[in-house]
């Protein structure tokens, strides 16, 4: 059988079979996993097929297994700040297995998600992952009882689901106990709006390093919000932040733009440490200001690799994971810059 599809200057199997010393029929089962055969026998076909740069046909290879090889990212993340990292992380993982990812954006519309929905199942995709802009928030479409498997990545997942997630309470720790760990003692969080999920990990975790006696400012994830938080804090009374730690790097950026127009200087001064990492921000910031990378694109790497499971028939645990943080020091508060 000619799963190359038999186009006219391509390798086909008959080129491999040939090449390996075996029949065809040996071969498809070798290179299928399938039959019985040595295990030699198996890896030198594999091996042969390599060298000779034979590449399976997508759609041979799903008649065959009953599978399309392409999974489905559905995400109301339209302008692409988690999911993008995400996506990257997806078909990192998913690219060796021969797997390739759409992605199909929603926006918060019930109507255009079952849409999407019923387009993915019209491709017969072997799973969904469903992403979001924040952990506390559904998508606005029901996927719990699609046909298909349905991993959840940076967004609510169904009851009995698997979901991925970053620990945003040890990121946070990381981020405070290294201001603690660099001399700050006067530590002050500004924040994003205290009804995310994700502010008040942070914020219990910023409490757990610094005590109840922290001071917190909730607002909005916005550079003008760190502006003006600046302005409140400095223009209060009693002893002032030697430290910063907000809630994400906008806000991050707009407070270093704010102290620095009072002549306070960053570093030196006043410590700043940033949340997510947004490069685009971090890097640009003046000085480039420290973050707590949420590993984004490990998150898609691992929701990958367990839809995929999910679609082989393999044994999942449904449950919540929560992938670690990592901070990425800059010039922002001192110490020797990683990354």
């Amino acid at each position: 059988m000619d799963i190359a599809g038999g186009k006219k200057g391509r390798t086909t199997i008959h080129d491999v079979a040939a090449a390996a010393g075996v029949s065809i029929s040996t071969a498809s089962k070798a290179l299928n996993d399938t039959g019985r055969m040595s295990a030699e026998t198996r890896e030198r076909v594999k091996r042969v097929a390599g060298d000779v740069g034979f590449r399976p046909n997508a759609l041979a290879r799903g008649l065959l297994s009953k599978r399309s090889f392409t999974i489905g990212l559905l995400t109301n993340d339209t302008y692409g700040r988690f999911t993008l990292p995400l996506m990257a992380g997806i078909s990192e993982a998913l690219v060796d297995h021969g797997v390739s990812v759409f992605l199909c954006a929603i926006e918060d519309d019930p109507a255009l998600g079952q849409v999407h929905v019923e387009a993915m199942l019209e491709k017969q995709v072997d799973g969904i992952i469903a992403s979001g802009k924040r952990l506390d928030r559904q998508l606005p479409v029901d996927l719990s009882n699609v046909p298909v498997p349905v991993v959840y990545a940076f967004t609510e997942g169904a009851p009995d689901s698997v979901t991925f997630r970053s620990d945003d309470a040890q990121g946070a720790r990381l981020a405070v106990e290294w201001l603690v760990k660099t001399g700050r003692r006067r530590i002050a969080h500004v924040t994003g709006p205290e009804s995310f999920f994700s502010v008040r990990e942070r914020t219990g975790a910023y409490r757990d390093v610094i005590g109840d006696e922290g001071l917190v400012l909730y607002g909005q994830w916005a550079e003008a919000w760190g502006h003006e938080a600046v302005a409140e804090i400095w223009a209060g009374q009693g002893e002032r932040p030697d430290a910063l730690f907000c809630g994400n790097d906008q806000i991050a950026r707009g407070a270093v733009d704010a102290l620095r127009e009072r002549g306070i200087r960053v570093p030196e001064d006043v410590s700043v440490v940033g949340f997510d990492n947004w490069e685009i921000v971090a890097a640009q910031t003046r000085p480039p200001l420290t973050s707590v990378d949420m590993e984004l694109k490990e998150l898609g790497r691992q929701a990958g690799l367990t839809v995929l499971a999910l679609a082989e028939g393999r044994a999942v645990e449904a449950g919540v994971r929560k992938l670690p943080c990592r901070l990425v020091v800059r010039q922002s508060c001192g110490g020797n810059p990683t990354g």
